[in-house]
């Protein structure tokens, strides 16, 4: 990461390995569930994405593209493999770099958080399920073999030589949210014996491997990045003692840039739950460990979660402990957001509590991600996105899409 001489949201970035991103804004990954039935990328995305790019974004994070097609996180997931209809990706990857933006995949395993109508037996580290209420939507996984391990970690190799191929400028590995290398850090959900769990160094190693993996693959100028958890906020579970160690080792690896987030399907902090209230007031979920995080890594490092104005944002910018300031739902409703954080001072955006009025069934439908993804299918048309859309409508697509899906998994 080069020195600028004036830090604003306008302000370019140079990577360390050269490369020039236009401005501080980061459009974090958003699941679009975009895909084709054969699960390459619907020409939605295409404009979805030059949409975005117009908007004025500097650098724009894919929803998650999975490694493995038998390994879907939910209905509607892109996957990138030896099997994909490349000719889609090549024309999303364009249509991402309008107007000088740029335009990164992000890779991921969801290990055991499969829905059980998507998967009869997910894998995992170690054979332990979901918890906290969840335990009725996904089934409980099996522990992976030393074998299948290493094959999960060429997987991501492979998916990361294909995103290059097929003109993405960067990768990201997810391992956050309690997917699959997210899973492996953790004490509670990895319990394993072997060279892969108990002890922090083991635990860590999946990650350090998958990044090796792709680096062998890509070259060492092309970017990797990874979307990591400051903590799972789960009793335990990993902690930000362990996360910044995680950190210091992906740094000394090489890694190029850390997207820091939060949180779990079991304890969902990377939207807003149980967040303090003076953390809301400053906007930024997760910039009290960014700002530790600094002071061990020089690495690009970008915060995501709770971002709603230009004056928060520039606050963490100036700050010093984040380079880049990551926004995602906000660009759901309204993707010109950038330009009018770039243009106004004063510039923000208020994002409604979402709900139908029975807390059950917003769990159920998983109403925060799904009525963005309903907002995102719109824009992937050409329209036009409608921050009024009625919880209930969003609902019911929702389960519309699940029970088509749930109807194919019993067919097969």
């Amino acid at each position: 990461m080069s020195t600028v001489i004036e830090v604003g949201l306008s302000s370019s970035l140079t990577l360390e390995n050269g490369m020039v991103i236009k401005n501080r804004l980061f459009k974090s990954a958003m699941s679009e569930g975009l895909g084709t039935r054969d699960h390459n990328p619907k020409p939605d995305l295409a404009t979805l994405y030059k949409t975005w790019a117009d908007g004025g974004i500097g650098l724009m994070m894919t929803g998650n593209v999975m490694i493995e097609r038998t390994a879907l996180g939910e209905p509607g997931n892109v996957v990138l493999d030896d099997q994909s209809d490349l000719s889609e990706f090549r024309r999303w990857a364009e249509a991402g770099k309008a107007n000088d933006a740029h335009i990164w995949m992000q890779l991921n395993h969801p290990g055991k958080q499969i829905p059980n109508f998507v998967c009869k037996e997910p894998v995992a580290p170690s054979a332990i399920g979901l918890e906290n209420g969840l335990e009725k939507g996904f089934n409980k996984p099996r522990a992976l073999t030393e074998p299948e391990i290493e094959t999960i970690i060429q997987k991501f190799a492979t998916s990361a030589r294909l995103a290059k191929e097929t003109g993405f400028q960067g990768v990201q590995i997810h391992g956050a949210h309690g997917y699959l290398v997210s899973q492996f850090l953790s004490p509670r959900h990895n319990q394993r014996d072997d060279q892969w769990g108990g002890s922090l160094e083991n635990r860590m190693r999946f990650v350090l491997c998958v990044f090796s993996a792709i680096r062998a693959e890509v070259g060492d100028d092309y970017p990797i990045g990874i979307k990591l958890n400051s903590a799972d906020f789960m009793r335990g579970g990993f902690t930000e003692e362990e996360s910044m160690e995680v950190v210091k080792a992906l740094a000394d690896a090489g890694i190029d840039q850390i997207e820091i987030s939060g949180g779990t399907y079991e304890s969902p902090a990377m939207v807003g739950q149980d967040i303090k209230e003076s953390t809301l007031k400053r906007e930024a979920y997760f910039l009290e460990y960014a700002e530790k995080v600094r002071a061990l890594v020089s690495t690009s490092l970008v915060v995501t979660g709770g971002f709603r104005s230009a004056k928060g944002m520039l606050g963490a910018l100036e700050s010093g402990a984040t380079d880049m300031v990551g926004v995602a739902r906000s660009m759901a409703i309204d993707p010109a957001f950038p330009n009018r954080l770039l243009s106004d001072p004063n510039a923000g955006i208020e994002l409604r509590k979402l709900s139908t009025g029975i807390t059950a069934i917003d769990q159920m439908a998983m109403l925060d991600v799904t009525w963005y993804e309903n907002q995102l299918a719109l824009m992937g048309q050409g329209k036009k996105p409608n921050p009024n859309l009625n919880p209930w409508i969003s609902f019911f697509k929702t389960i519309r899409t699940m029970g088509a899906y749930a109807l194919r998994s019993r067919r097969a």
